[in-house]
């Protein structure tokens, strides 16, 4: 996920250089997010200074190696009015590697292959709200708490997800998965019309 418009935040408040930028950034976000590695961070601020939203100072310090310091252009507090007056779209849509194992599990026909993955899942999200839940608790900053309570949302609406995939694909006793894998047989590479069973046939069988 790109972070340039937040650093562009940060410096707008006042001049900074990158190991402080990274220590605000964390601060501001909260324990949700992780840590900023500090080389993408100055890959960022490269970024912005060659699109000349930022400008860098280079400093020199009489022991250490020289400090470079950043500071926000006209162009760069035009571009972060801009990013706040738009609404943020999902940047990575509703692609999800949980809803890849669903969709394989399911497909497999296996109860017990689609119990194992849901199962799996919630414990992990189980885990994953009780962290949210006492980083949230102990947080003084109410910007973190806030972000926090939007993670736990999350987490919240995936474990409703779980239950979802739980009622649809395990509630009928195994109906739906043997219709699912069926149906993915049918469609497997290499199957011609000629291999597959006449409706005719099918239904006189039946």
């Amino acid at each position: 996920m790109a972070i340039q418009h937040a650093v562009l935040a940060l410096l707008a408040r006042g001049r900074s250089h990158g190991y402080e930028l990274k220590g605000a950034f964390e601060a501001a976000v909260g324990p949700q997010w992780g840590p900023l590695n500090i080389g993408h961070l100055y890959q960022i601020l490269d970024r912005l200074s060659r699109d000349g939203l930022v400008l860098a100072e280079r400093q020199p310090q009489p022991v250490k190696p020289d400090r470079v310091v950043y500071e926000i252009t006209e162009g760069g507090r035009a571009e972060l009015d801009r990013w706040l007056s738009e609404p943020s779209p999902r940047s990575g849509g509703f692609r999800d590697d949980f809803f890849l194992k669903v969709t394989s599990a399911a497909r497999s026909g296996s109860p017990e292959t689609v119990r194992l993955v849901l199962a799996n899942q919630r414990g992990h999200l189980m885990r994953e709200l009780r962290n949210l839940d006492g980083s949230r608790r102990h947080a003084d900053d109410p910007v973190v708490r806030l972000l926090l309570s939007a993670a736990i949302r999350h987490v919240e609406a995936d474990l409703a997800f779980v239950d979802d995939a739980e009622a649809a694909l395990l509630a009928d006793g195994g109906v739906t998965l043997a219709g699912l894998a069926a149906a993915a047989g049918e469609g497997r590479p290499g199957r011609s019309a000629a291999d597959r069973p006449d409706d005719g046939a099918a239904r006189a069988a039946s």
